[in-house]
């Protein structure tokens, strides 16, 4: 039974395909998805090939689990604990070296314009340098660096994926009081680290 939720998802109803057996449905869910998880992981892990790896490692086990699918809560909870899975394998097995920093070959808008509003949010402030959007790029890439893997993948849930407290709790199997931590600890570190790029004069 699908849930009032999962009612009207596009991506519950590809899945409920998937789940069927329908082949075009499972390259239409991963046609929706692969860009928001390759965005994902590529501001996780700092490197674009790990990105795109980690992305084909979630749809993978979402194929190997599509026979036991229940649409019980939002497509974008349940494939967000499984990338969250996945992140946290990828620290476990020490899949790669990290390595922070945006890649010089990324040009993605979406991701340029998503750590620019990192940058923004955590200081409250506008970029001090508004022309210098790849040293800011980095800067944020850096400073999310050094956030450990739960707030994390709580801030870029949060600020790339816009979900909710409740949404991120689920995802991480964590309290909604304890992704509130997260956020709130995590946002001071990037604000302490991105301050001395932020203009504090309002005009």
């Amino acid at each position: 039974m699908v849930s009032e939720t999962a009612a009207g998802d596009p991506s519950t109803e590809l899945m409920l395909r998937v789940r069927d057996g329908d082949a075009a449905a499972f390259e239409q869910l991963m046609g929706l998805w692969q860009s928001r998880l390759v965005t994902l992981f590529l501001h996780h892990t700092g490197d674009h090939s790990t990105a795109e790896d980690l992305t084909q490692e979630v749809f993978l086990r979402v194929y190997r689990s599509r026979a036991n699918y229940l649409p019980t809560a939002k497509f974008t909870t349940w494939i967000h604990t499984i990338a969250n899975n996945v992140a946290s394998d990828l620290r476990q097995r020490s899949y790669r070296r990290r390595e922070y920093g945006v890649p010089a070959n990324v040009s993605a808008s979406s991701s340029a314009i998503g750590l620019e509003q990192i940058a923004v949010d955590a200081s409250g402030l506008m970029p001090a340098r508004l022309a210098d959007r790849t040293e800011l790029q980095a800067v944020v890439q850096q400073a999310l660096g050094t956030l450990n893997e739960r707030q994390r993948m709580a801030v870029l849930l949060a600020k790339f994926e816009q979900c909710s407290y409740e949404e991120i709790a689920a995802a991480m199997d964590l309290t909604v009081s304890a992704v509130k931590s997260l956020l709130f600890r995590a946002r001071d570190q990037l604000r302490e680290a991105i301050a001395p790029y932020m203009q504090g004069d309002e005009p």
